[in-house]
């Protein structure tokens, strides 16, 4: 059950990469579902989502935008599709998301500058190369500043990645053959051990998912730990009802069987609920 996941990098021939690899080995693919996922589950526009993950979002969208809620549910979309198996996603951060997991193969595709402009310039049919390089150069900017912010890596660091290509002069099958070659190797096999780590980091993606989406535990920052089914929640909490509902939350997750409530009360609580601390 092959998991690929790659980055994406505007003109780098990823998409061209992903494809390929699906096509011949029968994978699914990521798509543009995630963001109707994301925009149904967090009541925005999908131009909206689109525009802040390609840096084009005005200040109002900034200012009004739920990144923190974004980036949860971008997490639990990608957790529940690799957790499937035989499958590429490409972006959404899911090379850090999954790096951790034994059998998932993280894959950097990148092109350089001038690859790229002249892809852009044919593919929105225009001869002004000034304006293509704005535009990718944005495109990465808004790709490093995401994945700094969530992850706290710099994108693009080779240490990120399993393997990194370069379609300057590899060709798109001599990728997919590379990409197919690594994921054969004994280190990227499928274990139960590797099973179990990845159920576990989707079942924690999906409470995390619970908490953000209940109005009693929206603005409850804990930590979530799963094993089995077992779910430990731990941290602080301001006041003892936020204790009971986070508890209550994560019970009611589909593939939970138990909570181990560790959350503890803030000292002083009650002077922060007055309002006179």
């Amino acid at each position: 059950m092959p998991v690929i996941a790659m980055t994406q990098e505007m003109g780098s021939l990823a998409k061209d990469v992903a494809m390929h690899l699906a096509q011949t080995q029968n994978l699914a693919v990521m798509r543009h579902e995630v963001i109707e996922h994301l925009a149904e589950k967090m009541d925005m526009s999908k131009s909206v989502i689109r525009r802040l993950r390609e840096g084009k979002a005005g200040f109002v969208d900034r200012l009004t935008a739920d990144e923190e809620g974004m980036a949860i549910y971008t997490a639990e979309e990608v957790f529940e599709l690799a957790n499937k198996g035989n499958v590429v996603l490409r972006g959404w951060g899911a090379t850090c998301l999954l790096r951790s997991v034994p059998h998932v193969v993280t894959v950097r595709i990148t092109r350089s500058m001038k690859k790229r402009v002249e892809w852009l310039m044919g593919h929105l049919e225009t001869d002004d190369a000034d304006f293509a390089e704005a535009e990718i150069r944005r495109s990465d900017a808004a790709h490093a500043a995401r994945m700094h912010q969530q992850f706290g890596v710099t994108w693009g660091d080779p240490v990120l990645y399993d393997l990194v290509l370069n379609t300057d002069r590899l060709s798109v099958e001599s990728c997919v053959a590379q990409i197919l070659n690594l994921a054969a190797r004994p280190e990227f096999k499928e274990t139960k051990a590797s099973q179990a780590a990845l159920q576990n980091m989707t079942l924690e993606a999906h409470v995390r998912a619970a908490l953000r989406s209940s109005a009693t535990t929206n603005d409850v920052r804990v930590t979530i730990e799963a094993d089995g089914g077992r779910v430990a929640l731990s941290g602080i909490v301001l006041h003892p009802d936020e204790r009971v509902a986070a508890e209550k939350v994560a019970a009611g997750v589909p593939g939970v069987k138990s909570v181990d409530n560790q959350l503890r009360l803030m000292v002083n609580s009650k002077l922060y609920s007055s309002g006179k601390y």
